[in-house]
């Protein structure tokens, strides 16, 4: 259940489970006149509107009168401008919408797989990560971060975890015990950079990192 929270962090396997899993969640924002804002990288834009399609979602009218709207992210290949995605997330979640006033709240889906590749500091995505809740919180819309599980070793995973409140595994939502305050965390962060410590700490027993290609359990 989402409380007073805004920001999730969901792992899956692969788009086709995320596409299964969040679909509810797609329909429940169109049933209730919100708008959603999905944030899917370049090459899946084509492939995300069949996804969205399966799961019952009117998309050419949906995108027709704005209820559903699909923008590449990031906007150049390997990016990560901390400061520039942070602005961009203020801008649209403070308007509620695609067109300001036309729908009663947004909910942003934002694929995350391209910002853990290799290249990009991981450092910057934490950043933004803690920093986002703020924006969220301030504006009071919800985001759900959709991570690919294969590429993270446990630390990351960890990582990124404690930077959301409200976390989805094995599309189970709930709320997340590991989420660390943005402050304590970016002070973190602010640590690791001066002393060149870039992993954070270890998964726990306790925490479900599946093996690559395995469904958490």
């Amino acid at each position: 259940m989402i409380t007073t929270h805004f920001h999730i962090c969901a792992f899956f396997d692969s788009r086709d489970e995320a596409g299964q899993v969040l679909a509810p969640f797609y329909r429940e924002a169109q049933a209730r006149n919100e708008c959603n804002l999905h944030l899917v990288e370049p090459d899946g834009l084509d492939e995300h509107r069949v996804r969205l399609a399966a799961a019952g979602i009117d998309v050419p009218g949906c995108e027709h009168r704005g209820q559903l709207v699909l923008r590449p992210w990031p906007d150049e290949a390997g990016a990560f401008d901390v400061e520039g995605l942070l602005e961009a997330m203020d801008r649209a979640t403070a308007e509620r919408g695609a067109a300001s006033g036309a729908f009663d709240g947004l909910r942003v889906m934002a694929q995350m797989g391209w910002a853990v590749r290799p290249g990009i500091d991981r450092l910057d995505l934490l950043e933004y990560e803690a920093r986002l809740n703020r924006v969220l919180d301030t504006n009071q819309q919800l985001a759900i971060c959709v991570y690919d599980l294969a590429p993270l070793d446990g630390a990351t995973m960890m990582d990124l975890l404690r930077t959301h409140p409200l976390t989805m595994i094995g599309g189970v939502l709930r709320e997340n015990p590991f989420f660390t305050p943005p402050a304590e965390m970016l002070r973190e962060l602010f640590a690791r950079r001066a002393t060149g410590r870039r992993r954070g700490r270890s998964a726990p027993a306790a925490l479900p990192v599946p093996a690559p290609g395995r469904r958490a359990e």
